[in-house]
Parts: structure tokens; sequence; C-alpha cells
């Protein structure tokens, strides 16, 4: 698990330090409490991506968690599902 504050400071280091901290043969998911956009260049793009990837919903974010499957049960589902457990 990794906790990426700022992914532009991550992507600025050099590919060996980034590679040790994300294993390139490693499976990978990025989690985001909203859009996805950009986590493929950290990731790449056989990774499981979580998130909301759209605007215009108003309503208490328990609610919209909800709505759009970003709750713990439905998230551990998606990451058991990728992980093949």
């Amino acid at each position: 698990i990794v906790s990426m504050p700022c992914v532009e400071r991550f992507m600025e280091q050099e590919k060996s330090f980034r590679d040790a901290i994300i294993p390139p043969s490693s499976k990978r998911i990025a989690i985001e409490a909203g859009i996805t956009t950009g986590w493929e260049r950290v990731v790449g793009s056989d990774a499981l991506l979580i998130g909301i990837n759209h605007y215009g919903a108003s309503a208490p974010g328990e609610l919209l968690a909800e709505k759009f499957g970003f709750t713990a049960p439905t998230v551990a589902a998606k990451v058991g599902s990728f992980l093949g457990v």
C-alpha cells in the first residue's frame, strides 16, 4: 500500500526510485475518492482504477458513495476480484 499525497512529486523522481516503491511486476490498484484520470500514468494500463468518474451529483457523501459503488464492501469486492481472491 502506497499513500501518494503528491503524484507530481512522485513522477518527478527517477524511474528506479518509482519502481522500488511500486514494483513493475506488482498488481496495481489506484483508489481515488474522485476522478481516476491521471492515475494510469502512475499505475499503468493493466491496473485497476476505482473512483467516481463523473460530476453533477449532489447528496450527502454516504448516499453518493452507496449509489456510485464507493463503499468499503464494494471496493473490497472489486479488489478481490482483480486479485483473484
